[in-house]
């Protein structure tokens, strides 16, 4: 784990709800995350695994740990952004999902990139 500035990553996450997957009577709500990685630093470095907590509002957690993002683990070099979307489903309107990401550097040098909190909610829950 590094605070050396070479070594920097940008995760910015949206997220939208999927209404026509989603079977609210059942207790299944399912969202859509787009996230965007870019690599702020001056080092290229490679997002090899994931780990996420998504908790819903009855405070139920689910941890993933995997390797990388939508089967790949992108090389991004400075200045370079990677977008993906995936899904996730929680029992409840709304929820919470953050994290982050392994990173392994050109120079070998491993450390962890912050996936910031952010909600899952459906539309008009929130305000």
């Amino acid at each position: 784990m590094t605070d050396d500035k070479r070594y920097a990553i940008s995760v910015t996450p949206t997220s939208t709800y999927l209404e026509a997957r989603s079977d609210p009577g059942k207790g299944q709500f399912v969202f859509a995350y787009t996230i965007t990685v870019t690599n702020t630093g001056t080092v290229a470095a490679q997002l090899v695994s994931r780990h996420w907590f998504i908790t819903d509002a009855d405070h139920q957690v689910q941890e993933v740990r995997g390797a990388g993002v939508v089967g790949r683990q992108p090389v991004l070099k400075p200045g370079e952004s990677f977008e993906y979307t995936s899904g996730a489903s929680i029992a409840t309107a709304v929820g919470t999902m953050h994290g982050s990401y392994r990173m392994v550097a050109e120079d070998g040098t491993e450390f962890d990139a912050a996936i910031p909190l952010f909600t899952l909610s459906i539309p008009r829950t929130l305000h």
